[in-house]
């Protein structure tokens, strides 16, 4: 559920987890089309069987990009921060990437947000970061981290 509160209360925020998304399975299929739209057809996301023989990770797994991409659905789905008065929040980039473990096909994974920053960077434009790790079910190692950038349009 998204929250819409004033800039002085989201500021209040900083430092603290404002949104955890559900788990979600990553699929072959997924795979499969992210490999297709990006034209990434490397083995390790597509042959299960050579995956399995060939590499440490016992089978197939997503690619670093495709699970960052998810990021756009987790983030809302996770209950976001909203200023009060926002028109539109416009996805303004990422900072910090670090792919830390292989997510295998089947997984299940979820997003944990924590409220970073907030910044005007122009009037009515606040730019709100969110420090974002990317969980693995059963696995304490996080599949990425990354922090996260959008541009609250206000007004």
């Amino acid at each position: 559920m998204t929250a819409e509160m004033s800039l002085d209360a989201a500021q209040a925020l900083i430092g603290t987890e404002t949104g955890l998304s559900q788990w979600h399975t990553i699929s072959q299929q997924q795979v499969n089309q992210f490999a297709d739209t990006t034209g990434d057809h490397q083995f390790i996301h597509l042959d299960e069987e050579r995956a399995r023989v060939e590499t440490p990770f016992g089978g197939t797994i997503a690619h670093g990009y495709l699970t960052l991409s998810l990021l756009s659905m987790l983030g809302p789905e996770a209950g976001t921060v909203r200023l009060s008065g926002t028109k539109m929040i416009i996805n303004y980039g990422l900072d910090k990437v670090r792919f830390l473990n292989p997510v295998r096909v089947g997984s299940r994974i979820r997003a944990r947000f924590v409220m970073h920053s907030i910044t005007e960077k122009n009037p009515g434009q606040y730019l709100i970061k969110h420090l974002v790790t990317m969980e693995i079910e059963g696995q304490d190692k996080p599949a990425l981290i990354a922090e996260s950038l959008g541009l609250a349009v206000t007004g």
